[in-house]
């Protein structure tokens, strides 16, 4: 009867438009599905366990619905990765293949002009003002790659690849604060070049050049991945420790 009560709930959560609203009360729940108060309690502890409500107690308590977020599919993901035993290197090869792609899809938009080419200047002046420090310049740079994802118009592919790419933003994330430490990551002049490739790419997608946009997209990324992969290509995805939980969070 729980599993019932709690595919009923599901399926309504899902079609809904509104989140953080609460579920109706649970004696109201309890009429509607003509279950016990412990079976309703189980349903409840599924959906919460699954992220699709929090159970909030006292006065002001009650279910509460979230809506399934993308960070919360990367997390999913990073997490059925890690238990597969997939290695940043088979991650690496995947996003050899999509994020190029993305590029090339932010290309051909006719709208691009409106938010897209916007949002990636500003994030080449905020990664400009982050060289010379190693972790800040990882995660704006990384951010350059996370705009190319989002804005592809295909919702699915958008989801897609863009949970994967905040998997490796996070394993790379994790290395650059452990390399920092040890002054090994990559200079000021690795850093300036990197961002003039952005620069270029920029003015690819600007220009709706998507053959070129996606060629230099996936000759770059393979130039970046090779730095982390080095060191690290062997290593499982990181999604269980209490810093990638943190960064996963932070998403």
């Amino acid at each position: 009867m729980a599993e019932s009560v709690a595919a009923d709930l599901r399926k309504r959560i899902l079609r809904s438009e509104e989140t953080n609203v609460p579920l109706p009360r649970q004696d109201d729940l309890l009429r509607q599905y003509g279950v016990s108060g412990p079976s309703l309690r189980e349903a409840l502890r599924i959906l919460e366990a699954e992220g699709l409500i929090t159970v909030r107690r006292g006065k002001f308590g009650g279910a509460f619905v979230h809506k399934p977020s993308w960070s919360q599919s990367a997390y999913s993901l990073a997490l059925s990765m890690q238990g597969q035993g997939i290695t940043i290197s088979d991650l690496g090869e995947s996003l050899l293949v999509m994020e190029p792609m993305c590029a090339g899809a932010c290309a051909e938009r006719i709208d691009r002009d409106k938010d897209l080419l916007p949002a990636l200047r500003e994030n080449l002046e905020e990664t400009e003002a982050c060289i010379g420090d190693g972790a800040r310049y990882s995660r704006a740079a990384r951010a350059f790659h996370d705009l190319l994802v989002t804005g592809v118009e295909n919702l699915t592919t958008r989801l897609l690849v863009r949970s994967m790419v905040a998997i490796w933003s996070v394993q790379e994330e994790l290395w650059a604060d452990t390399v920092s430490s040890a002054a090994q990551y990559p200079g000021v002049e690795h850093q300036r070049e990197s961002l003039n490739t952005h620069a270029t790419m920029l003015k690819l997608v600007e220009a709706g050049d998507v053959d070129a946009v996606t060629k230099l997209a996936a000759a770059h990324l393979r130039a970046t991945q090779r730095i982390v992969l080095e060191r690290f290509g062997g290593e499982v995805v990181d999604a269980s420790s209490l810093a990638a939980v943190q960064a996963f969070k932070s998403l």
